[in-house]
């Protein structure tokens, strides 16, 4: 596992702890969580953009 330094800026910083603690998740959880997230749709994005996401989408699902 890799250690990062994140800085986040002062008017994030009250919210992603609120999130956090809302989703009864560690701050780190909760910040590991939404980089997987945007990861995941960066990728579908960079596969629509070449003409793939139909192919991989079902019923009722977008990009």
């Amino acid at each position: 596992m890799s250690v990062m330094t994140l800085r986040i800026p002062d008017d994030l910083d009250s919210s992603i702890k609120a999130g956090a603690k809302a989703a009864g998740l560690s701050l780190n959880a909760y910040i590991v969580r939404a980089v997987r997230r945007q990861s995941v749709i960066d990728a579908a994005q960079q596969l629509a953009a070449l003409g793939l996401g139909e192919d991989l989408g079902g019923e009722g699902d977008s990009l």
